[in-house]
């Protein structure tokens, strides 16, 4: 019917797309703070410790169904390890080795490129010329948006690796998640997820890092944010995002958080942005556009 209202989960799905970009975006302030007061490993084991006890009193009212098999089970601890320990492992110790926000960015933004080969290649999607010189053309905006954070000098063989890990953990949890646990209680899947990075990272926090804490203010209140809106809500989100739409479609909305941190900095700190950054942020506007946007009546992906 022409001149039809929009479905209302489109309106769901677009809140839930700014929440996300938000969200992310504050994160990587909130990440600079927390690791000024514990290293890595520490603050990591920290961040999931008070998750699962912000989830017990929730599992206890939802009562949320668990996984039905060893398999569904063991497929969501993979997805749950490489999104929450391989990721953010990675991008915290890249950071913390001293790499700029700058680079941080550009790497880790080669993820929608990086999915859109994979989902064509082997998840069977789709994709168009208009997807594809969206994915180039965000990248090319979000490069421009930090061009002037990026310092070369401050790139270390140890902080290159960690955020070449954590573009390798984001990409492969959200793929490895939708293929194999599409169907999975969020709420149960974020427990496990996050039992299961504790016992993987706290015995690397004691060995590595002596688990050392500067037990402050700053610490507990980047913690809170960062597992609450981020760990729980955000990654939920992109989850909810990811059985709704195609995997390129949604993972192009990473290349939104660097802008939003900008918004932020401007905000917080007025730090004025360039006219070159501005540049990037129409450019990688564009070319979210492009990869996102759907004709009428194109169909949205049943969730397998």
């Amino acid at each position: 019917m022409s001149g039809a209202a929009p479905h209302p989960r489109r309106w769901i799905d677009a809140a839930l797309a700014w929440y996300f970009v938000a969200v992310w975006g504050s994160g990587y302030l909130a990440t600079k703070i927390a690791l000024q007061y514990a290293p890595p490993f520490t603050f990591l084991t920290l961040r999931y410790l008070f998750g699962l006890a912000c989830l017990v009193p929730v599992l206890l009212w939802l009562r949320p169904e668990w996984p039905a098999s060893r398999t569904a089970l063991g497929h969501l601890i993979v997805a749950g390890l490489l999104m929450h320990v391989v990721q953010l492992s990675g991008s915290h110790y890249a950071q913390y080795l001293g790499m700029s926000a700058g680079i941080a960015a550009v790497i880790i933004s080669v993820q929608p490129l990086l999915t859109a080969l994979i989902a064509s290649r082997w998840l069977g999607e789709s994709l168009g010329t208009r997807q594809w010189a969206g994915v180039a053309i965000g990248l090319a905006g979000v490069a421009l948006v930090v061009w002037h954070k990026i310092d070369i000098r401050e790139v270390s063989t140890g902080s290159l690796l960690g955020t070449l890990v954590a573009l390798v953990g984001v990409t492969g949890g959200t793929l490895y998640q939708r293929h194999f646990c599409p169907r999975a209680n969020l709420v149960s899947a974020a427990f496990i997820q996050f039992a299961a990075s504790v016992v993987v990272l706290a015995p690397l926090g004691i060995a590595v890092e002596g688990f050392a804490v500067r037990w402050e203010w700053p610490l507990f209140a980047a913690a809170a944010f960062l597992m609450i809106f981020a760990s729980i809500l955000a990654v939920n989100t992109l989850h909810v995002l990811m059985r709704h739409g195609e995997a390129t479609r949604v993972t192009s909305l990473m290349y939104l958080p660097p802008i939003f941190a900008v918004a932020l900095e401007l905000a917080m700190f007025n730090v004025v942005p360039s006219a070159l950054t501005l540049l990037g942020i129409m450019v990688t506007c564009g070319g979210v556009a492009l990869a996102v946007w759907k004709a009428r009546g194109e169909p949205s992906p049943a969730v397998d």
